[in-house]
Protein backbone atom coordinates (compact mmCIF):
# COMPACT_ATOMS: atom_id res chain seq x y z
CA UNK A 1 0.00 0.00 0.00
CA UNK A 2 1.66 3.58 -0.89
CA UNK A 3 2.12 5.42 1.77
CA UNK A 4 -0.26 9.15 2.35
CA UNK A 5 2.27 11.83 1.94
CA UNK A 6 1.92 14.63 4.56
CA UNK A 7 -0.05 17.86 3.89
CA UNK A 8 1.93 21.03 3.43
CA UNK A 9 1.11 21.98 6.90
CA UNK A 10 1.52 18.68 8.52
CA UNK A 11 5.24 19.09 7.43
CA UNK A 12 4.99 22.62 9.73
CA UNK A 13 4.45 20.55 12.58
CA UNK A 14 7.77 19.12 13.44
CA UNK A 15 9.08 22.34 14.66
CA UNK A 16 7.28 22.10 17.51
CA UNK A 17 9.57 19.30 18.78
CA UNK A 18 11.61 19.94 21.10
CA UNK A 19 14.89 18.32 19.54
CA UNK A 20 14.10 20.65 17.01
CA UNK A 21 13.72 24.17 18.95
CA UNK A 22 17.23 22.79 20.75
CA UNK A 23 18.16 23.29 17.20
CA UNK A 24 17.65 26.30 17.10
CA UNK A 25 19.25 27.75 19.92
CA UNK A 26 22.24 26.03 18.95
CA UNK A 27 22.46 27.55 15.67
CA UNK A 28 21.89 30.72 17.14
CA UNK A 29 24.90 30.25 18.97
CA UNK A 30 26.64 29.36 15.78
CA UNK A 31 25.49 32.64 13.84
CA UNK A 32 26.65 34.91 16.65
CA UNK A 33 30.67 35.07 16.70
CA UNK A 34 30.16 36.12 12.71
CA UNK A 35 28.49 39.63 14.18
CA UNK A 36 31.69 39.74 16.52
CA UNK A 37 34.68 39.52 13.50
CA UNK A 38 32.59 40.27 10.63
CA UNK A 39 30.13 43.01 10.74
CA UNK A 40 30.55 44.93 13.68
CA UNK A 41 34.34 44.73 13.60
CA UNK A 42 34.25 46.27 9.62
CA UNK A 43 32.34 49.01 11.01
CA UNK A 44 34.44 49.53 13.85
CA UNK A 45 37.38 49.39 11.23
CA UNK A 46 35.45 51.70 8.35
CA UNK A 47 34.70 53.97 11.61
CA UNK A 48 38.57 54.16 12.75
CA UNK A 49 39.59 54.95 8.80
CA UNK A 50 40.83 51.92 7.22
CA UNK A 51 40.96 51.35 3.75
CA UNK A 52 38.82 48.77 2.44
CA UNK A 53 41.10 46.68 1.71
CA UNK A 54 42.53 46.48 5.09
CA UNK A 55 39.23 46.01 5.74
CA UNK A 56 38.57 42.90 3.62
CA UNK A 57 41.77 41.14 4.32
CA UNK A 58 40.80 40.98 8.05
CA UNK A 59 38.42 38.82 6.68
CA UNK A 60 41.07 35.98 6.77
CA UNK A 61 40.41 35.31 9.91
CA UNK A 62 37.07 33.41 8.82
CA UNK A 63 39.40 31.21 7.20
CA UNK A 64 39.39 28.81 10.03
CA UNK A 65 35.46 27.80 9.12
CA UNK A 66 37.37 26.39 5.71
CA UNK A 67 40.16 24.51 7.87
CA UNK A 68 38.46 23.18 10.75
CA UNK A 69 38.31 19.78 9.22
CA UNK A 70 41.58 19.09 10.00
CA UNK A 71 40.81 19.04 14.32
CA UNK A 72 37.06 17.78 13.53
CA UNK A 73 38.28 14.32 14.48
CA UNK A 74 39.16 15.84 17.79
CA UNK A 75 35.17 16.92 18.20
CA UNK A 76 34.82 12.73 17.31
CA UNK A 77 36.84 11.10 19.65
CA UNK A 78 38.73 13.47 21.91
CA UNK A 79 36.71 13.68 25.53
CA UNK A 80 37.84 16.50 27.59
CA UNK A 81 38.94 16.76 30.96
CA UNK A 82 35.74 16.55 33.73
CA UNK A 83 33.43 18.11 31.34
CA UNK A 84 32.76 15.31 28.91
CA UNK A 85 31.75 13.49 32.03
CA UNK A 86 29.33 15.88 32.45
CA UNK A 87 28.13 17.21 29.35
CA UNK A 88 28.85 14.66 27.20
CA UNK A 89 31.39 14.58 23.94
CA UNK A 90 29.56 17.28 21.85
CA UNK A 91 27.78 19.47 24.61
CA UNK A 92 31.30 19.96 26.06
CA UNK A 93 32.86 21.08 23.09
CA UNK A 94 30.39 23.54 22.67
CA UNK A 95 30.49 25.10 25.89
CA UNK A 96 34.26 25.01 26.02
CA UNK A 97 34.41 26.80 22.47
CA UNK A 98 31.52 29.34 23.64
CA UNK A 99 33.87 30.64 26.79
CA UNK A 100 36.87 31.21 24.61
CA UNK A 101 34.09 32.92 22.24
CA UNK A 102 33.39 35.28 25.00
CA UNK A 103 37.07 35.78 25.97
CA UNK A 104 37.67 36.78 23.11
CA UNK A 105 34.89 39.45 23.03
CA UNK A 106 36.22 41.35 26.32
CA UNK A 107 39.75 41.38 24.78
CA UNK A 108 38.81 43.34 22.38
CA UNK A 109 36.30 45.34 24.83
CA UNK A 110 40.01 46.62 26.24
CA UNK A 111 41.80 47.85 23.26
CA UNK A 112 42.16 50.60 21.31
CA UNK A 113 42.03 49.03 18.05
CA UNK A 114 44.19 51.65 15.95
CA UNK A 115 47.23 51.69 18.25
CA UNK A 116 46.83 47.28 18.61
CA UNK A 117 45.60 46.03 14.89
CA UNK A 118 47.67 43.11 14.61
CA UNK A 119 46.39 42.39 18.21
CA UNK A 120 42.96 43.01 17.42
CA UNK A 121 43.69 40.72 14.52
CA UNK A 122 45.21 37.87 16.24
CA UNK A 123 42.06 38.13 18.86
CA UNK A 124 39.70 37.90 15.94
CA UNK A 125 41.43 34.85 14.54
CA UNK A 126 40.99 32.90 18.06
CA UNK A 127 37.59 33.91 18.30
CA UNK A 128 36.98 32.73 14.35
CA UNK A 129 38.85 29.18 15.26
CA UNK A 130 36.59 28.66 18.95
CA UNK A 131 34.04 29.63 16.23
CA UNK A 132 34.59 27.16 13.45
CA UNK A 133 35.19 23.95 16.51
CA UNK A 134 31.78 25.03 17.84
CA UNK A 135 30.62 24.17 14.50
CA UNK A 136 31.65 20.87 14.29
CA UNK A 137 30.33 20.23 17.61
CA UNK A 138 26.87 21.80 16.69
CA UNK A 139 26.59 20.41 13.23
CA UNK A 140 27.01 17.01 14.49
CA UNK A 141 24.99 17.38 17.80
CA UNK A 142 22.31 18.60 14.95
CA UNK A 143 22.35 15.43 12.54
CA UNK A 144 23.10 13.15 16.18
CA UNK A 145 19.45 14.15 17.37
CA UNK A 146 17.70 12.46 14.64
CA UNK A 147 17.28 8.96 13.42
CA UNK A 148 18.68 8.37 10.03
CA UNK A 149 15.23 7.30 8.85
CA UNK A 150 13.36 10.35 10.33
CA UNK A 151 14.67 12.55 6.89
CA UNK A 152 11.78 15.30 7.69
CA UNK A 153 12.86 15.91 11.38
CA UNK A 154 16.86 15.97 9.29
CA UNK A 155 15.24 19.00 7.12
CA UNK A 156 13.18 20.06 9.88
CA UNK A 157 16.76 20.53 11.74
CA UNK A 158 18.11 22.24 8.87
CA UNK A 159 15.66 24.85 8.43
CA UNK A 160 16.19 25.44 12.11
CA UNK A 161 19.82 26.09 11.73
CA UNK A 162 19.57 28.31 9.53
CA UNK A 163 17.06 30.18 11.02
CA UNK A 164 18.78 29.85 14.47
CA UNK A 165 21.80 31.35 12.38
CA UNK A 166 20.31 34.17 10.91
CA UNK A 167 18.89 35.21 14.54
CA UNK A 168 22.62 35.05 16.12
CA UNK A 169 24.14 37.19 13.16
CA UNK A 170 20.89 39.29 12.60
CA UNK A 171 18.92 39.56 15.33
CA UNK A 172 21.52 39.69 18.31
CA UNK A 173 23.84 41.15 15.13
CA UNK A 174 21.38 44.28 15.12
CA UNK A 175 22.03 45.29 19.29
CA UNK A 176 25.61 47.01 18.59
CA UNK A 177 24.68 49.28 15.91
CA UNK A 178 22.31 50.32 17.86
CA UNK A 179 24.31 50.97 20.97
CA UNK A 180 26.82 52.88 19.24
CA UNK A 181 23.94 55.26 17.26
CA UNK A 182 21.36 55.24 19.78
CA UNK A 183 23.24 55.00 23.33
CA UNK A 184 26.19 56.22 22.46
CA UNK A 185 28.47 53.64 22.97
CA UNK A 186 32.17 53.36 22.07
CA UNK A 187 32.56 50.14 19.89
CA UNK A 188 34.03 48.64 23.08
CA UNK A 189 31.42 49.08 24.90
CA UNK A 190 29.34 46.95 22.04
CA UNK A 191 32.18 44.36 22.77
CA UNK A 192 31.87 43.73 26.27
CA UNK A 193 27.70 43.75 25.35
CA UNK A 194 28.30 40.82 22.71
CA UNK A 195 30.70 38.98 25.06
CA UNK A 196 27.83 38.59 27.70
CA UNK A 197 25.54 37.94 25.59
CA UNK A 198 27.77 34.97 24.65
CA UNK A 199 27.90 33.91 28.17
CA UNK A 200 24.16 33.90 28.47
CA UNK A 201 24.21 31.36 25.58
CA UNK A 202 26.74 28.67 27.09
CA UNK A 203 25.09 28.91 29.88
CA UNK A 204 21.86 27.28 28.05
CA UNK A 205 23.84 24.24 26.45
CA UNK A 206 24.39 23.39 30.23
CA UNK A 207 20.49 22.53 30.19
CA UNK A 208 19.93 20.64 26.71
CA UNK A 209 20.37 16.79 26.63
CA UNK A 210 22.87 14.89 24.54
CA UNK A 211 22.57 13.87 22.09
CA UNK A 212 20.55 10.35 20.94
CA UNK A 213 22.38 8.88 17.80
CA UNK A 214 25.84 9.66 18.54
CA UNK A 215 28.21 6.01 17.06
CA UNK A 216 31.56 6.35 18.78
CA UNK A 217 34.44 4.72 16.91
CA UNK A 218 35.97 1.40 18.34
CA UNK A 219 39.39 0.43 17.84
CA UNK A 220 39.16 -2.85 16.77
CA UNK A 221 42.26 -4.58 17.92
CA UNK A 222 44.61 -4.38 21.57
CA UNK A 223 47.36 -2.18 20.73
CA UNK A 224 50.02 -2.42 23.37
CA UNK A 225 53.18 0.06 21.74
CA UNK A 226 52.39 3.32 21.38
CA UNK A 227 53.56 4.32 17.99
CA UNK A 228 51.23 1.28 16.68
CA UNK A 229 48.38 2.89 18.57
CA UNK A 230 49.02 6.54 17.15
CA UNK A 231 48.99 5.39 14.01
CA UNK A 232 45.86 3.36 14.86
CA UNK A 233 44.21 6.11 15.62
CA UNK A 234 45.29 9.12 13.29
CA UNK A 235 43.81 5.72 10.73
CA UNK A 236 40.76 6.24 12.59
CA UNK A 237 39.78 9.70 12.79
CA UNK A 238 41.45 11.20 10.16
CA UNK A 239 42.02 8.63 6.91
CA UNK A 240 39.14 6.50 7.45
CA UNK A 241 36.44 8.95 7.34
CA UNK A 242 37.58 10.65 3.95
CA UNK A 243 38.83 7.31 2.61
CA UNK A 244 34.88 6.52 3.43
CA UNK A 245 33.35 9.08 1.35
CA UNK A 246 35.61 8.52 -1.24
CA UNK A 247 34.68 4.69 -1.46
CA UNK A 248 31.20 5.21 -0.76
CA UNK A 249 30.65 7.54 -3.51
CA UNK A 250 33.68 7.10 -5.91
CA UNK A 251 36.20 9.29 -6.89
CA UNK A 252 34.91 11.19 -9.57
CA UNK A 253 30.85 12.00 -7.89
CA UNK A 254 33.02 12.62 -4.43
CA UNK A 255 35.50 15.23 -6.43
CA UNK A 256 32.21 16.72 -8.20
CA UNK A 257 30.37 16.95 -5.08
CA UNK A 258 33.42 18.82 -3.10
CA UNK A 259 33.12 21.30 -6.47
CA UNK A 260 29.62 21.91 -6.14
CA UNK A 261 29.85 22.59 -2.28
CA UNK A 262 33.33 24.78 -2.79
CA UNK A 263 31.82 27.24 -5.77
CA UNK A 264 28.04 27.33 -4.59
CA UNK A 265 28.60 30.47 -1.93
CA UNK A 266 31.16 32.14 -3.62
CA UNK A 267 29.00 35.22 -4.89
CA UNK A 268 27.05 35.26 -1.68
CA UNK A 269 30.13 35.74 0.51
CA UNK A 270 32.05 38.32 -1.61
CA UNK A 271 28.67 40.21 -1.37
CA UNK A 272 28.59 39.90 2.25
CA UNK A 273 32.01 40.74 3.21
CA UNK A 274 31.83 44.24 1.42
CA UNK A 275 28.38 45.00 2.34
CA UNK A 276 28.47 47.03 5.52
CA UNK A 277 31.32 48.95 4.09
CA UNK A 278 29.15 49.60 0.96
CA UNK A 279 26.42 50.62 3.05
CA UNK A 280 28.12 53.30 4.73
CA UNK A 281 30.09 54.49 1.77
CA UNK A 282 26.82 54.67 0.52
CA UNK A 283 25.45 56.95 3.09
CA UNK A 284 23.40 54.69 5.34
CA UNK A 285 23.76 55.49 9.28
CA UNK A 286 24.48 52.80 11.70
CA UNK A 287 21.05 52.86 12.66
CA UNK A 288 19.65 52.09 9.31
CA UNK A 289 22.01 49.54 8.69
CA UNK A 290 21.40 47.54 12.27
CA UNK A 291 17.20 48.03 11.24
CA UNK A 292 17.13 47.08 7.86
CA UNK A 293 20.40 45.06 7.16
CA UNK A 294 19.99 42.81 10.72
CA UNK A 295 16.04 42.95 11.98
CA UNK A 296 14.60 42.91 8.80
CA UNK A 297 17.19 40.67 7.40
CA UNK A 298 16.46 38.40 10.51
CA UNK A 299 12.97 38.02 10.15
CA UNK A 300 12.76 37.34 6.47
CA UNK A 301 15.59 34.23 6.88
CA UNK A 302 13.84 32.78 9.74
CA UNK A 303 9.94 32.59 8.03
CA UNK A 304 11.34 31.92 4.94
CA UNK A 305 13.61 28.90 6.03
CA UNK A 306 10.99 27.69 8.08
CA UNK A 307 8.95 27.70 4.36
CA UNK A 308 11.44 26.52 2.35
CA UNK A 309 12.60 23.59 4.08
CA UNK A 310 8.55 22.80 3.47
CA UNK A 311 9.05 23.43 -0.12
CA UNK A 312 12.01 21.96 -0.19
CA UNK A 313 10.69 18.62 1.17
CA UNK A 314 8.27 17.78 -1.62
CA UNK A 315 10.48 19.50 -4.74
CA UNK A 316 13.88 17.58 -3.50
CA UNK A 317 17.04 18.76 -3.13
CA UNK A 318 18.79 18.84 -6.22
CA UNK A 319 15.83 21.44 -7.39
CA UNK A 320 15.56 23.20 -4.23
CA UNK A 321 19.56 24.03 -4.63
CA UNK A 322 19.10 25.02 -8.38
CA UNK A 323 16.41 27.45 -7.49
CA UNK A 324 17.98 28.84 -4.73
CA UNK A 325 20.97 29.37 -6.57
CA UNK A 326 19.64 31.45 -9.71
CA UNK A 327 17.80 33.21 -6.98
CA UNK A 328 20.82 34.32 -4.46
CA UNK A 329 22.32 35.27 -7.70
CA UNK A 330 19.69 37.27 -9.07
CA UNK A 331 19.42 39.01 -5.64
CA UNK A 332 22.82 40.62 -6.18
CA UNK A 333 21.84 42.82 -8.65
CA UNK A 334 19.96 44.74 -6.23
CA UNK A 335 22.87 45.89 -4.89
CA UNK A 336 23.65 47.22 -7.93
CA UNK A 337 20.60 49.09 -8.30
CA UNK A 338 21.27 50.85 -4.67
CA UNK A 339 24.75 51.81 -5.98
CA UNK A 340 23.38 53.55 -8.85
CA UNK A 341 20.53 55.39 -6.76
CA UNK A 342 22.17 55.79 -3.42
CA UNK A 343 20.82 55.59 0.28
CA UNK A 344 17.47 54.73 -0.60
CA UNK A 345 15.57 53.17 2.37
CA UNK A 346 12.81 51.93 0.48
CA UNK A 347 14.71 50.42 -1.91
CA UNK A 348 17.64 49.12 0.75
CA UNK A 349 14.26 47.33 2.09
CA UNK A 350 13.36 45.77 -0.69
CA UNK A 351 16.74 44.75 -1.51
CA UNK A 352 17.49 43.06 1.91
CA UNK A 353 14.04 41.57 1.93
CA UNK A 354 14.51 39.72 -1.70
CA UNK A 355 18.58 38.55 -0.33
CA UNK A 356 16.90 37.30 2.73
CA UNK A 357 14.55 35.15 1.12
CA UNK A 358 17.04 33.81 -1.10
CA UNK A 359 19.72 33.32 0.89
CA UNK A 360 17.42 31.42 3.41
CA UNK A 361 15.83 29.07 0.51
CA UNK A 362 19.68 28.31 -0.58
CA UNK A 363 20.91 27.66 2.69
CA UNK A 364 18.29 25.33 3.67
CA UNK A 365 18.44 22.90 0.84
CA UNK A 366 22.78 23.15 1.16
CA UNK A 367 22.62 22.17 4.43
CA UNK A 368 19.95 19.44 3.82
CA UNK A 369 22.69 18.04 0.76
CA UNK A 370 25.50 18.14 3.51
CA UNK A 371 23.64 16.28 5.85
CA UNK A 372 22.75 13.58 3.38
CA UNK A 373 26.06 12.89 2.68
CA UNK A 374 26.83 11.98 6.22
CA UNK A 375 28.07 8.49 7.24
CA UNK A 376 26.58 8.58 11.31
CA UNK A 377 30.11 6.73 12.36
CA UNK A 378 32.26 9.96 10.70
CA UNK A 379 29.93 12.66 11.22
CA UNK A 380 31.49 15.54 12.33
CA UNK A 381 34.55 14.97 10.31
CA UNK A 382 32.60 13.96 7.13
CA UNK A 383 30.10 17.09 7.64
CA UNK A 384 33.04 19.77 8.52
CA UNK A 385 35.14 18.35 5.53
CA UNK A 386 32.42 19.60 3.38
CA UNK A 387 31.22 22.59 5.55
CA UNK A 388 35.15 23.50 5.64
CA UNK A 389 34.70 23.54 1.65
CA UNK A 390 32.30 25.85 1.57
CA UNK A 391 33.74 28.00 3.65
CA UNK A 392 36.79 28.21 2.02
CA UNK A 393 34.99 30.00 -0.88
CA UNK A 394 32.95 31.94 2.26
CA UNK A 395 35.90 32.99 3.44
CA UNK A 396 39.63 32.69 2.62
CA UNK A 397 38.60 34.20 -1.36
CA UNK A 398 36.15 36.79 -0.17
CA UNK A 399 38.92 38.62 1.66
CA UNK A 400 40.17 40.19 -1.38
CA UNK A 401 36.66 41.24 -1.90
CA UNK A 402 37.99 44.72 -0.77
CA UNK A 403 40.84 44.81 -3.07
CA UNK A 404 38.37 44.23 -5.98
CA UNK A 405 36.38 46.82 -5.09
CA UNK A 406 39.41 49.15 -5.15
CA UNK A 407 41.11 47.29 -8.42
CA UNK A 408 37.31 48.56 -10.11
CA UNK A 409 37.79 52.63 -8.65
CA UNK A 410 34.71 52.00 -6.29
CA UNK A 411 32.22 50.74 -8.70
CA UNK A 412 30.16 49.02 -6.30
CA UNK A 413 27.41 48.21 -9.34
CA UNK A 414 30.08 46.43 -11.35
CA UNK A 415 31.22 44.74 -8.13
CA UNK A 416 27.98 42.98 -7.50
CA UNK A 417 27.29 42.32 -11.13
CA UNK A 418 30.11 40.31 -11.04
CA UNK A 419 29.05 38.64 -7.81
CA UNK A 420 25.83 37.65 -9.66
CA UNK A 421 28.08 35.54 -12.04
CA UNK A 422 30.15 33.61 -9.60
CA UNK A 423 27.16 31.08 -9.03
CA UNK A 424 27.36 29.80 -12.31
CA UNK A 425 30.07 27.02 -11.99
CA UNK A 426 28.16 25.61 -8.98
CA UNK A 427 25.30 24.99 -11.18
CA UNK A 428 26.76 22.89 -13.50
CA UNK A 429 28.41 20.73 -11.28
CA UNK A 430 25.18 20.18 -10.15
CA UNK A 431 24.09 19.37 -12.62
CA UNK A 432 26.43 16.74 -13.29
CA UNK A 433 25.93 14.96 -9.77
CA UNK A 434 21.81 15.44 -9.61
CA UNK A 435 20.76 11.91 -10.63
CA UNK A 436 23.15 9.80 -7.81
CA UNK A 437 22.39 12.94 -5.41
CA UNK A 438 17.89 12.12 -6.16
CA UNK A 439 18.77 8.11 -5.96
CA UNK A 440 20.20 8.64 -2.60
CA UNK A 441 17.56 11.36 -1.39
CA UNK A 442 14.86 8.29 -2.65
CA UNK A 443 16.36 6.23 -0.61
CA UNK A 444 16.98 7.74 2.56
CA UNK A 445 13.15 8.75 2.38
CA UNK A 446 12.27 4.96 2.09
CA UNK A 447 14.82 3.54 4.76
Amino acid sequence: MALTKPTFWQDLKVYKQPRVLVIFVLGLASGFPWVMIGSALSAWLQEVGLTRSVIGYFGAVFGAYSINFLWAPLIDNFKLPLLTRWLGQRRSWIFLCQMLIAGGCFALASLDITSNLHLAGIIALGIAVSSATQDIAIDAYRIESFAETEGRLQSAGAAMTTAGWWTGYSGLGALPFFFVDGINWQWQHAYFGLGCIMLVLAAVVLFVRRTTYHQDPTIKTKLTHFWPAMKERVNLVVIQPIGEFFSRNGVKLAFSILAFIFLFKIGEAFLGRMSIVFYKEVGFTNAEIGTYSKLVTWWVTIVFALLGSAVNLRLGIIKGLLIGGIAMASSNLMFSWIALVGPDTNLFLSAVLIDGFTSAWSTVAFVAFISLLCNRTFTATQYALMASLGALGKTVLSSSSGKIVDYMDGNWALFFVVTALMVIPSLIFLWVIRKPIAELERKRDEG
